[in-house]
């Protein structure tokens, strides 16, 4: 069996948008990469408001949402790879959020 071993760059992430179900991050390469909303549950329950209180982090390798502790990598985006927060840690934090402490 023969191995390919190929080096990638990875862009920086430049800009975010975030619709009502869509995710989309452009990057310094001229790519903008969109994936469903569905991908990552906290932002799909965020607010407008807190879906739009984001930064880069990393020098340009994730991008970081203060308000709902959700960090999401360009690597991560550019594999196609979801949110591997496990299911009862989203529950938890969608009970906190319904009860007022998150």
């Amino acid at each position: 069996m023969s191995t390919l071993a190929i080096e990638l760059e990875i862009p920086d992430a430049l800009d975010v948008h975030v619709s009502e179900d869509t995710l989309s991050v452009e990057f310094n390469d001229g790519r903008t990469i969109s994936v469903p909303l569905d991908w990552y549950p906290r932002l799909s329950h965020a607010t407008e408001q807190e879906r739009s209180n984001w930064r880069i982090i990393g020098k340009g390798h994730g991008i970081h949402w203060e308000d709902l502790d959700e960090d999401i990598s360009v690597e991560g985006l550019l594999v196609g790879a979801p949110s591997g927060e496990s299911q009862s840690s989203f529950k938890k934090w969608l009970e906190a959020r319904q009860d007022g402490h998150a």
